[in-house]
């Protein structure tokens, strides 16, 4: 055994120091194969600038070497030395038989830098030398995918599913389903699920087989999936919202509202989770949970408008109009503010009989619902209380230029008008 097999036996059985040390000694001895050798083990433990050392003054005396090169490049990168890298790479020629795997490093670096034209260059220019090579398809299919043109990366991962299954560690069903998903093409993507986790039950690839059977509205398969995955890992906390969803789909209201407590206690700080817990616990009849969850999500961002309304409205509901008023100025002392928050003043504060107050909201809420009826009818009607007529007379033309198969408001016109 040589100097140099002692010293990575050492490392590589945890005799660290001890093999570190003997490297030490004996690599200015060595030939520069064997210091190639000590890079690719100094880079394969970790040790990244030591590699990047050896191996930038190999290249000095071999620039020619596209391996050599390549090493280097795949180094800088590492350290985040991209602009570097792509100058290294640069260097390999056409002749060189890591040419192609040059441009396909470049065609990653471009990507990364956000230089997607550039990046398709290289790999077409890869294709064009090696045109029955899978992984340049891969890589064509990743960055078409990556810039959201779902039609070229499907195609390109049809050519390589027309070989293989699986191709550097990616799954080429997963990625074609995933495509097909983010195009809207929910229904189509479902058969490359199955066929993906048919092959490798993967969490993150379960979570997406059952959230695109949720769009696609098969609200069974949904179930089944994300029951699975619950059943792998029941700390996933993003399945419980479209498990619960799915059930309420099915009128399984209990098993919606459980699953969604239960994702609660798995993330108590999800807004959305808390959201939907609102709702749920309306549709189940737990009065007592739907204020809890509301402010629960509000706490967690006041910002958070579908909260407020739902909570507004909840409250109107129950009508406690005082505690509508003092939720919407809460929020809005943090900076946040929805024109909807005007009509739900507007109509708290009719409630409670302070007409000049609901009078302002109203007005400064009509810019914004000036094509919503019921606000319009709502106003309306509430201007006509306050004697003022000829306010409501536009406000309930507004209504029948909308929709004039409205009766009973233009009733009310042509009273107005006599």
């Amino acid at each position: 055994m040589s100097k140099l097999d002692v010293a990575i036996d050492l490392i590589d059985n945890g005799e660290i120091e001890k093999g570190l040390e003997y490297l030490d000694q004996i690599k200015k001895g060595c030939t520069d194969e064997e210091k190639y050798t000590i890079a690719e083990n100094y880079y394969r433990w970790g040790f990244v600038d030591q590699a990047k050392e050896i191996v930038e003054l190999l290249h000095e005396f071999y620039p020619e070497e596209g391996e050599l090169s390549l090493f280097l490049a795949e180094i800088m990168i590492d350290l985040d030395e991209e602009e570097d890298a792509i100058e290294v790479l640069a260097t390999i020629t056409e002749e060189d038989p890591a040419y192609v795997q040059s441009l396909l490093l470049q065609g990653d670096l471009y990507q990364m830098q956000g230089l997607s034209e550039v990046s398709e260059r290289k790999l077409l220019l890869a294709k064009k030398k090696l045109p029955q090579e899978p992984i340049i398809d891969l890589a064509l299919a990743e960055l078409y995918s990556s810039q959201g043109d779902f039609k070229k990366s499907i195609e390109y991962y049809n050519i390589v599913l027309d070989e293989h299954e699986v191709v550097a560690g990616i799954n080429v069903n997963s990625r074609i389903a995933e495509s097909l998903s983010a195009a809207g093409e929910f229904e189509d993507a479902l058969p490359f699920y199955e066929k993906a986790i048919k092959a490798k039950e993967e969490i993150d690839t379960l979570f997406r087989y059952g959230f695109t059977a949720f769009q696609a509205g098969y609200y069974k398969t949904t179930i089944e999936s994300l029951i699975k995955l619950k059943e792998i890992d029941h700390e996933y906390s993003s399945l419980y919202l479209y498990l619960s969803k799915a059930y309420e789909h099915e009128g399984m209201l209990e098993e919606s509202y459980n699953t969604i407590v239960s994702g609660l206690k798995v993330d108590e700080f999800n807004k959305e989770l808390q959201l939907y817990a609102g709702e749920v616990s309306m549709k189940v009849g737990r009065k007592e949970n739907v204020e809890q969850h509301l402010r629960e999500a509000i706490a967690l961002d006041p910002g958070y408008i579908e909260a407020v309304q739902m909570l507004t409205k909840f409250l109107l509901k129950e009508e406690r109009y005082d505690e509508i008023i003092e939720c919407i100025e809460q929020v809005s002392s943090y900076g946040e503010f929805d024109p909807g928050y005007d009509w739900d003043l507007a109509t708290a504060k009719n409630k409670l009989e302070q007409y000049s107050d609901a009078l302002n909201h109203y007005r400064q809420a009509y810019t914004s619902f000036k094509d919503d009826i019921d606000f319009l009818e709502e106003y309306g009607y509430f201007l006509v209380e306050e004697g003022k007529r000829e306010e409501a007379l536009i406000v309930f033309k507004r209504i029948l230029e909308i929709d004039p198969t409205k009766v009973e408001i233009e009733e009310t016109v042509n009273s107005f008008e006599l």
